[in-house]
């Protein structure tokens, strides 16, 4: 990806003597393929090596002190790119990578997250409307937010599976399926299988969040 020229974020005014680190376009690094806790350890980890000291790292943010010349944006994005990230320039991929990633908070770090209205959830996560997001979504990535959605609780399911501490009843109901049929159609319709022969193939069975 090709870095645009004078590239500058700025810390936030502050508020009550503490820095506002509320994202916005002037201060903040849009990360793609950004998808665990770990990815944000690795990318706060090499913000912090860079000298950049971030006031916060999350799921496709980082949120940097002070303004960044373009031969430290190179730097950085050769850094993070060792590690399988990019930095989003576009503000189009940037809407999207933000829609992929609390699409990701919501299904694989907040157990009781399914079960708010997801259409609401993403209106208020990123402060537009949801039809317009829907519609940049589907153009972008050719599928929809809805797929989307159901191929990551499909990648949950997987893992509630391979953990084996749940009955399928509490997998379904975690992810918000009305019954175990629904889930089970639905696992079979993604992955060609049902969730009982899934659960008895040895081996690595998961895809990566950021291949979904």
């Amino acid at each position: 990806m090709k870095a645009k020229t004078n590239h500058t974020y700025y810390l936030c005014p502050k508020k009550n003597g503490m820095p506002d680190i509320t994202p916005n376009p002037e201060n903040t690094l849009h990360i793609k393929n950004m998808v665990c806790n770990r990815c944000i350890m690795v990318v706060k980890s090499q913000l912090e090596q860079l000298g950049l000291h971030p006031l916060s790292v999350e799921l496709g943010i980082a949120v940097l002190p002070d303004a960044v010349s373009d031969e430290t944006y190179q730097r950085v994005k050769a850094s993070l790119e060792t590690f399988g990230f990019e930095l989003i320039d576009d503000k189009k991929s940037q809407t999207v990578e933000q829609i992929k990633d609390a699409i990701i908070e919501l299904v694989h770090y907040d157990d009781n997250g399914l079960k708010t209205n997801q259409s609401d959830y993403l209106a208020s996560k990123l402060h537009r409307d949801y039809s317009a997001l829907s519609k940049l979504f589907s153009e972008t990535t050719n599928t929809t937010i809805e797929k989307y959605l159901i191929a990551q609780k499909i990648e949950r399911a997987k893992e509630l599976l391979m953990y084996g501490e749940l009955s399928l009843n509490e997998i379904a109901d975690m992810l918000n399926y009305s019954s175990v049929s629904y889930l089970s159609a639905q696992f079979k319709h993604v992955t060609g299988m049902t969730p009982s022969h899934f659960k008895k193939i040895k081996g690595n069975k998961r895809k990566p969040l950021d291949e979904i």
